[in-house]
C-alpha cells in the first residue's frame, strides 16, 4: 500500500484570484496598499499568519492580526460566491487513483479545516482522502508536521509515501518527512524552485501527473 498527499492550493484548485482578492482588501482595511498578485501568490501553501508576516514584515503585530481577520473575512464571502475551480484533469486524475486498490489518497494544505471542508463539499470530493491535515493543528508549511501526521493515521511508511504540489515549501516538507516530492508546474512557484527544494519530478499535466503516480507505484 502507498500514500499520495495532495496540497490544495495551486495543485488541486485554482485558487489565485480569490486569494489575491482577499490579501488586497485585507491590507487595505488594514490601511496598507494592496501587493502585487505575483509577489501575494508567492506565500500561497503557508498558513494565514506565517504568510502574512512574511508579505508584511514592518507591520506590527496587531496590523498583522487585523490583516490575517481580514483576509479569512474576505475569502470566506469569496467561496460562498462561487468556489474555485478544479485545474483540468483534477477529477480525472483522482477519480482513476481512487479506483485503485493499492493507493491511499490524504490531503496536507495551509487552509483552515473550515476552508478544506468548503472546498471538498463544492467539488463533491468527500470520501476521496483518508488523511485531512490542515494548518489548524500543525506547525506551517514546511515543517513536516502535517506529513507525519497523515503517516501515522494511514499506517504508511515515508518510503512509501509522495507528496504533490505546486511550491518549494512542498517540497520542503517532503524532504523533511522523509518522502518523495513530485511538483507540478501550473500553480505558483516556478518549476526551478521546485527542483532546487527537492521535487523529484516535475510534471506539466494532469495526464503526465496520473501516469507519473502510477508508475511509482508499481
Amino acid at each position: 500500500m502507498r500514500l499520495v498527499v495532495f496540497d490544495v492550493d495551486g495543485t488541486l484548485v485554482d485558487s489565485q484570484d480569490h486569494i489575491h482578492h482577499a490579501m488586497s482588501f485585507a491590507f487595505q482595511e488594514a490601511g496598507l496598499a494592496p501587493l502585487p498578485k505575483a509577489e501575494v501568490l508567492t506565500i500561497v501553501g503557508l498558513s494565514l499568519p506565517v504568510a502574512v508576516a512574511e508579505l508584511a514584515p514592518e507591520a506590527d503585530v496587531q496590523t498583522q492580526v487585523r490583516i490575517v481577520a481580514g483576509y479569512k473575512d474576505s475569502f470566506m464571502k469569496a467561496r460562498l460566491e462561487q468556489a474555485a475551480p478544479l485545474y483540468p484533469g483534477a477529477m480525472e486524475c483522482l477519480d482513476r487513483l481512487a479506483m485503485r486498490d493499492d493507493l491511499l489518497l490524504a490531503i496536507a494544505t495551509g487552509k483552515s479545516r473550515r476552508g478544506l471542508d468548503a472546498m471538498i463539499a463544492a467539488h463533491g470530493l468527500a470520501g476521496r482522502f483518508l488523511s485531512l491535515q490542515t494548518a489548524d493543528g500543525h506547525p506551517s508549511k514546511p515543517h513536516p508536521s502535517m506529513l507525519l501526521a497523515a503517516m501515522a493515521e494511514t499506517g504508511i511508511e515515508a518510503g512509501q509515501a509522495v507528496m504533490i504540489g505546486d511550491t518549494s515549501f512542498d517540497m520542503l516538507m517532503a524532504g523533511a518527512a522523509g518522502m518523495a516530492g513530485f511538483g507540478v508546474s501550473w500553480g505558483y512557484h516556478p518549476a526551478a524552485a521546485l527542483t532546487d527544494a527537492g521535487a523529484a519530478r516535475i510534471v506539466d499535466e494532469f495526464d503526465t501527473l496520473t501516469r507519473t503516480i502510477e508508475e511509482w507505484a508499481e
